[in-house]
């Protein structure tokens, strides 16, 4: 401020010299007028002498406490940006072991569910093949049974037939005998 009055004031005496020499001159518009510039000067100083008395201070201050204010802020705004940022990467850490465990849940589903797919069809072959084990000794029992009807016939036949052929009378339950062995032995011939 002290540079600014004293380089007025040079500006002041360097050309009150030269606007006296043209005293007969007509003012024009760039004429320098000592009297107009030695008060312009003294309002200036008074000017700027109260402004930094009363207004530079507060001024200064309050673009001070503005930029502390912006300050404050912008670093407010880093530090919220580094904990979205750490937010962020623990949302993806979780959704990435959400999907890890999702796929482990999914694997594990499909092991069961080929498990349970290879018991079932075991225990359906079992059930298909008992029922088929169960079939053949059922129908080997009726071939069995058809084959002893047969017998009982065949011998019933054979009597009657050979009775007639002698006609002799023997007891039926010899000729039983006798026939059924024959066709034991004519049977274990076949095997």
């Amino acid at each position: 401020m002290r540079a600014l009055i004293l380089s007025a004031l040079a500006i002041l005496l360097t050309a009150t010299p030269a606007i006296a020499q043209d005293a007969e001159h007509k003012p024009g518009l760039l004429d320098v007028n000592p009297g107009l510039m030695f008060w312009t000067l003294v309002i200036f100083a008074g000017l700027m002498f109260v402004l930094s008395k009363y207004a530079f201070g507060p001024i200064t201050a309050a673009v001070e406490a503005r930029e502390a204010a912006l300050e404050e802020a912008i670093n407010a705004a880093k530090l919220d940006r580094e904990q979205a940022a750490k937010l962020l990467e623990q949302q993806r850490q979780q959704i990435e072991a959400a999907r890890n465990d999702a796929q482990r849940l999914i694997a594990d589903g499909r092991v069961a569910g080929e498990k349970l797919k290879s018991e079932m069809l075991e225990e359906t072959r079992a059930q298909q093949q008992e029922l088929l084990d169960r079939a053949r000794r059922e129908i080997q029992a009726e071939k069995e049974r058809a084959i002893a009807e047969l017998r009982t016939e065949a011998v019933d036949l054979a009597i009657a037939g050979a009775s007639r052929v002698i006609e002799k009378n023997l007891d039926d339950k010899a000729n039983r005998q006798l026939i059924e062995s024959f066709l034991a032995s004519l049977d274990k011939a076949k095997r």
